[in-house]
């Protein structure tokens, strides 16, 4: 309990919401579909939702690893349904696994910008974690726009984090290749002002509409054909509704981050290190800690050309770039990612656990 009250203690705004959390903090919000593993709500404050699934097995591991998802559509998707779960097979590699559920910005949210989700958000949830462990720096993964947030935050603070793994993280944008990035760079400041000042936030169904044009023969083939091919194999029908719901689980975007994020895309000030949080510089030469970079080579949605630089951008002496031969995301729910690459992220944080 008496790491509860000093949670409390420290964000007042949070407190009730963190009692109930440990209380009922079981199961799933929103329109979620049914966790496929259980955890438990140990945090709630702002816009974070810190949600903490147990280590299982006896090669417990020490360094609590903390997972930043994007923010447009629901995390579930890393925890999908038995036998297709990255968070499941983590906690049976002896992860404690911490994972960042946000909460879907509301009207009065419409200036939570870069420095809240960075500063305010991902802090109090890394300190809510050190309460919780007593131990004094996580391991941070994060999966695409998720990524960029770990990037900035382990810039920015340091000290706290013991391994970095940055997984398809859209960081260059001067790649023209891929259909985003030309829409990306269509995205003039005047336009993004006028959808903030008309909605406050960058609404769900815009943000949905906007990927589903990234690739729509893509998307229609993947429905309609792939399903009819393979609903023959077990389970194949359940996997494709979970998969369909994700896609329509856009959330809105906070408007002050939608205008930050699209002058940060067209200044690309974040791979030049222009890019300010707060009144603090972004400096990724500040990042020493252990870094591995995933790229999904079959990414139509990050160009690997956009993931590639970071290595070169950091301090740290242990840094890598681990291709692999998946699309974006395929990474999360693919079988053969599981059964091959994320033993590759396993053994890489394993080996750095110490």
């Amino acid at each position: 309990m008496s790491a509860i009250n000093e949670i409390a203690s420290l964000w007042m705004e949070g407190t009730m919401r963190t009692l109930d959390a440990f209380r009922t903090g079981f199961g799933a919000t929103m329109d979620d579909p049914p966790p496929a593993t259980r955890s438990r709500v140990i945090y709630e404050s702002g816009l974070v939702r810190l949600r903490h699934y147990e280590a299982r097995g006896e090669n417990k591991k020490r360094v609590p690893l903390l997972l930043i998802y994007s923010l447009i559509k629901r995390p579930f998707i890393l925890d999908l349904q038995p036998g297709r779960s990255v968070v499941e097979y983590l906690v049976k590699q002896g992860f404690d696994v911490y994972l960042i559920d946000w909460i879907p910005p509301r009207a009065g949210d419409k200036d939570h910008g870069f420095d809240d989700y960075v500063n305010t958000d991902i802090a109090n949830a890394v300190r809510a974690i050190q309460i919780y462990t007593g131990i004094e720096q996580v391991s941070i993964l994060g999966y695409c726009f998720g990524a960029l947030l770990g990037l900035m935050y382990s810039a920015l603070h340091s000290g706290n984090v013991k391994n970095l793994v940055t997984l398809t993280i859209p960081l260059d944008t001067s790649p023209r290749q891929l259909p985003i990035e030309h829409l990306t760079a269509a995205m003039t400041s005047r336009s993004a002002k006028t959808i903030v000042e008309m909605y406050g936030n960058a609404p769900a169904w815009m943000l949905y509409s906007f990927f589903n044009t990234l690739a729509p023969t893509h998307h229609m083939l993947d429905k309609f054909v792939g399903a009819y091919r393979s609903s023959a194999r077990p389970g194949y029908l359940d996997t494709f509704k979970l998969f369909e719901r994700w896609l329509h689980s856009d959330v809105p975007m906070a408007g002050r981050i939608f205008l930050e994020t699209s002058e940060m895309w067209r200044e690309n000030s974040l791979m030049k290190g222009t890019m300010k949080i707060g009144d603090k510089l972004a400096d990724l030469t500040r990042i020493a800690m252990p870094l591995l970079n995933v790229i999904g080579d079959r990414d139509d949605i990050v160009n690997p050309a956009s993931s590639e630089p970071l290595p070169e951008l950091v301090s740290s002496d242990d840094k890598q770039n681990l291709h692999y031969p998946t699309g974006h995301m395929g990474a999360a729910i693919s079988a053969d990612s599981l059964k091959r690459l994320w033993p590759q992220i396993s053994n890489w944080l394993s080996a750095r656990d110490e």
